[in-house]
Parts: structure tokens; C-alpha cells; sequence
């Protein structure tokens, strides 16, 4: 296990961090969308909320996707052969939620059908993102070659893995209502739904983190034991992403007339999400893919699986120079489409 090895794999869940919170509320507002807009209006401004940003946001998955493959091919070969299905699952539902995104505003005919397909388009991958997590987590079986040995799509369910996929798609549906929250008209109906939404988000997001620790305490969810020098780093972590979500809880529930309430209430949300993603990965730590107790192969690791020195340094440089440009961008594109919509937007 070399330096870089290690810096690769925490910055692999920077940008799988990156993806949750940014595309989580995209994704959350998607699911959200039949429930809480009730007129053509109202949806206009929910697709107004999403629609400077949600391109941007999907960056950050191809990028961990890239990274994982440069970075630590094996992992990456194992993990998108063995969910290949759901992956493709994922991919076909984010191409027609991008689908439904242009299309709406160009054939009002079709508008129903265009709205069906931007909520299966949101609620798929934010459901299956979890479970694919959970999986990593708790282990898969695998071959001597590290290949995934189980059976496709349904043998990645499990109680635990559902669980971790429900937790993961409650935390996107809270990210979604914080950020329609911030974006809708300050005294819209629409907002007042999006807030009767998040507070039981956010309830139903602690239950099951809760569950869910007890569940890896014990033994059912997770058979990898992490280096005893971090496990107070896991404490920390999760003790964060509770107070992230509670905080969040508060100040929706305290400031709840105000955009100022609004955006801290966004923000303690998303950096809940951000210390969940830290927390998994200083728990499977150096593990990049767990093994199932009947798996015949190993668990996939930083060390079996990292690689060359020389490819993980250019990486390093790359990602030296990209990454401020990326950022810079979100930037740019966030401050220029702050603030919320306006009848003009929408016109």
C-alpha cells in the first residue's frame, strides 16, 4: 500500500461524495416532482430548479467512474461486470430523464409521458445507487479471478442492501426538498409542500442510519473488520451525519419563512450526505470491494487492486489541473442561477 494508492481511494469517494450531494438533490427533486407540483406551472418551476444545473451535477459519476478504472481496474472490473444489469438500469433511466427534461417544454401533448419518465428517471438510480453501495459494503460473492459469482440483479438484493438503498434514496428525497425549498417562490404552495415533505425525510433518514449502524455493529450487514486506528474517525463521521441531518431538521423546522433558513438548511443537509459517503469509506478502508462469506475469492483491495505508480501519479497531476476548472465551473453556474424562480423564468 503506497501513498498514492491510499490518496486515490479517498479521492474516489471525494468524487462519489461529490456526486451524491450534488446530483442526490437533483435526483431527490426528480422523485419528489408528481407529489409535490400540481399544475403545469409549478412543474415548469421545479424543471427551472433543476435544468441550469443537472447536466453539471452528472459530471461527478462519470468522473468516480473514471477514476475507478484508472485508479484500481480490478474493483472497477468486478463491480460494474457483476451489477452490469442495474447498471444499465441506472443508465437507461438517467438517458430518459434527460430525455423528458427537452422534451417537455418542446410537445405539450406528450407532457404526461415526459413527467412519468423524469420521476422513474430520478427514483431508479436514486433507489439502485443505494443498493449497489450496500453491496460493497456488505460483500459479493466472488471467483478466484475476482469476477462476480452471484446471480445477476437479484442476487444484489438482500434485506440489508434494500435497507441501504432506502436510506440512500430518503437522503436524496430530503437534498430535494431542501434545495426545492431554496429555489420555489417564498410564498408558493409548492414550497409549502416541499417542507411538509423534509422534516419525515429527514426522520425516516436517521431511522435508518440507526438500523442500519446496529445491523454492521452486529455483524449482519458487513463481514470486513476495519483497521482499529479508525475507528474513532467512524464515530466522528457518523456522529457528524447526524447532527447534519438534525441540524437541518432545526433550522427548517425554526427558519422556515426565510430563504437564509433555506440555504442553511441546504447546506447542513448536504454535508450530512458528504460525511456519510466519508463514513463508508473509512469503514470498508483499505477495502475497495467487500467478499460474501461464501465468496471462494478475496476481498478486492487498494493493494491487489491499485495501479502503477506512474499511472496513479499522472492521475495526480491531471487531476491537479481539472479538478479547480471543474469546480470553477459549478461556480459560475451556481452563482449565476442563484436565487429563486421568478415568473420570468418560467415565461
Amino acid at each position: 500500500m503506497t501513498i498514492l494508492s491510499t490518496l486515490w481511494y479517498f479521492l474516489v469517494f471525494l468524487l462519489i461524495a461529490g456526486y451524491f450531494v450534488l446530483d442526490g438533490f437533483d435526483l431527490g427533486a426528480g422523485t419528489l416532482y408528481p407529489f409535490v407540483a400540481k399544475n403545469e406551472r409549478e412543474q415548469a418551476i421545479v424543471r427551472r430548479a433543476l435544468g441550469p444545473v443537472w447536466d453539471g451535477n452528472e459530471v461527478w459519476l462519470l468522473t468516480a467512474g473514471g477514476a475507478l478504472f484508472a485508479a484500481f481496474p480490478d474493483a472497477y472490473a468486478t463491480t460494474f461486470s457483476g451489477f452490469y444489469l442495474a447498471i444499465m438500469l441506472v443508465l437507461f433511466a438517467l438517458i430518459v430523464r434527460a430525455v423528458s427534461f427537452e422534451f417537455w417544454a418542446a410537445d405539450s401533448k406528450w407532457r404526461p409521458v415526459w413527467n412519468v419518465c423524469f420521476f422513474l428517471g430520478s427514483l431508479l438510480p436514486a433507489l439502485l445507487f443505494g443498493v449497489a453501495a450496500g453491496n460493497v459494503v456488505a460483500g459479493i460473492p466472488m471467483d478466484m479471478a475476482g469476477n462476480y459469482a452471484g446471480v445477476p440483479l437479484l442476487g444484489l438484493i438482500t434485506p440489508f442492501t434494500l435497507l441501504t438503498g432506502v436510506l440512500g434514496l430518503s437522503m436524496f428525497i430530503a437534498a430535494g426538498a431542501c434545495w426545492l425549498s431554496l429555489k420555489a417562490p417564498l410564498n408558493s404552495e409548492l414550497r409549502t409542500r416541499v417542507q411538509a415533505i423534509r422534516m419525515p425525510a429527514q426522520v425516516v433518514s436517521i431511522v435508518l442510519f440507526v438500523l442500519l449502524t446496529i445491523c454492521v455493529l452486529t455483524g449482519f450487514g458487513s463481514v470486513n473488520t476495519p483497521p482499529e486506528h479508525l475507528a474513532a474517525l467512524q464515530w466522528i463521521l457518523a456522529a457528524l451525519f447526524l447532527v447534519g441531518v438534525i441540524a437541518s431538521l432545526v433550522i427548517g423546522r425554526k427558519d422556515a419563512s426565510s430563504t437564509k433558513g433555506d440555504l442553511w438548511a441546504f447546506l447542513t443537509q448536504s454535508s450530512a450526505a458528504l460525511f456519510l459517503v466519508f463514513l463508508g469509506a473509512a469503514s470498508l478502508f483499505p477495502v475497495l470491494v467487500n467478499a460474501s462469506a461464501d465468496s471462494v475469492g478475496a476481498a478486492i483491495t487498494i493493494m491487489s487492486a491499485g495501479s502503477s505508480e506512474l499511472s496513479l501519479f499522472c492521475m495526480t497531476v491531471i487531476l491537479c489541473i481539472g479538478l479547480p476548472l471543474v469546480l470553477v465551473y459549478h461556480v459560475i453556474i451556481y452563482r449565476t442561477f442563484r436565487g429563486r424562480v421568478s415568473e420570468a423564468d418560467i415565461g
